[in-house]
């Protein structure tokens, strides 16, 4: 069964179909119009959600297929205590496929593990965003023409932002991919991620303080809001909501095919006056996510009906119990904390060990 929880779940040439399918639905969206027909996605969002939500429901929509689910788990079962993978394998009786968003980090790991039918991780906690991560790239493709060799500027909340990690791992993987780490230091990327981008290659980021130090750089500028669900200390948001403010000044001082992209939904980190900047692609962004995840709901339920194997991509070789019952992930944002689920880990490439649903060391 193929789900897509993380990024590298997918191929290179796996995500050059994708692109290449939502560029063919752009052109010819007539010959999608039916393609799933008498099929259902399920919508299954713990935490609150309008772009993603509804560009699922719209995909689904286009395709000819039908929507069901919950916006709000407090009015389902999961209110009543009913675990993930409860609700996945009731909800798999009713559905073909399954869009979660969860704010527990691991949460549709565990979903994978139990469903009958193929799961789309909608993005959970600060974790991995894997269609925020295919809008951004089919925005980039769209806008730049191709991956390799860009310059990606982050910017605002990279210790929180999952959708900044989903873009660096896929980023990654491509030819020449430098990235510039523009936070406030509590904001900084984590350790874990900065490991990433420093397997098997000479190190490929800097990290800078202010934006005026970052524009002239950049390729593609990606700008995040402060999460304030993210904070446990609502003194601490306060503090460092307005850290990064992008302007027109500050766009005087970039490149002139510089796009600038930003998941939504912003609060003051990019004024208005850079709305009418032909680089803002922030609104061409949106309307992206709707393609791609058609072209993703399409192709996985194809992968479906061809019975395609996951390739072990992601991770996660051999798979290590538990060696005794203290033995647990430590981070509190993890699914495993919450849930009765198998204390898993499994070593990286260079031998530490990690979680099996959230990836952190443990």
């Amino acid at each position: 069964m193929r789900h897509l929880i993380d990024p590298t779940d997918l191929t290179i040439e796996e995500i050059d179909l994708l692109m290449n399918r939502a560029l063919d639905i752009i052109a010819h969206p007539a010959d999608y119009a039916e393609v799933c027909h008498g099929k259902k996605l399920a919508t299954l969002f713990y935490e609150p959600s309008t772009r993603t939500r509804l560009s699922f429901t719209s995909a689904m929509m286009e395709l000819g297929g039908q929507v069901l689910g919950f916006s709000d788990a407090r009015s389902s079962s999961v209110s009543k205590g009913e675990t993930v993978a409860d609700t996945v394998r009731v909800v798999s009786c009713f559905a073909d496929i399954i869009a979660m968003r969860h704010y527990k980090e691991g949460a549709p790991r565990v979903a994978a593990d139990y469903s009958r039918i193929p799961i789309i991780n909608a993005g959970d906690g600060g974790h991995s965003h894997p269609t925020q991560t295919l809008t951004d790239l089919l925005t980039i493709r769209r806008e730049l023409g191709h991956f390799d060799h860009l310059t990606i500027g982050l910017c605002g909340d990279l210790k929180y932002g999952r959708t900044v990690h989903s873009l660096i791992k896929a980023m990654n993987r491509y030819e020449g991919t430098r990235f510039v780490l523009i936070s406030p230091k509590e904001l900084r990327l984590p350790d874990y991620m900065k490991q990433e981008l420093e397997k098997g290659k000479q190190k490929n980021f800097i990290e800078v303080t202010t934006l005026e130090e970052a524009m002239p750089l950049v390729d593609v500028l990606y700008m995040t809001r402060v999460q304030q669900e993210r904070f446990d200390d609502p003194m601490e948001y306060e503090r460092l909501k307005d850290s990064f403010i992008l302007d027109e000044s500050k766009m005087a001082l970039a490149k002139k095919n510089m796009i600038v992209l930003h998941p939504l939904p912003r609060v003051n980190e990019i004024t208005i006056g850079v709305d009418n900047d032909p680089r803002a692609a922030y609104f061409r962004q949106v309307e992206n996510g709707k393609f791609v995840r058609m072209a993703l709901i399409y192709t996985l339920l194809q992968w479906k009906k061809e019975n395609a194997v996951q390739a072990d991509i992601h991770v996660k070789g051999n798979l290590l119990d538990a060696e005794n019952d203290k033995q647990c992930c430590h981070n509190d944002r993890c699914i495993s904390t919450t849930e009765p689920v198998r204390h898993l880990f499994y070593y990286d490439t260079d031998s530490v060990l990690r979680c099996y649903y959230c990836d952190h060391a443990v």
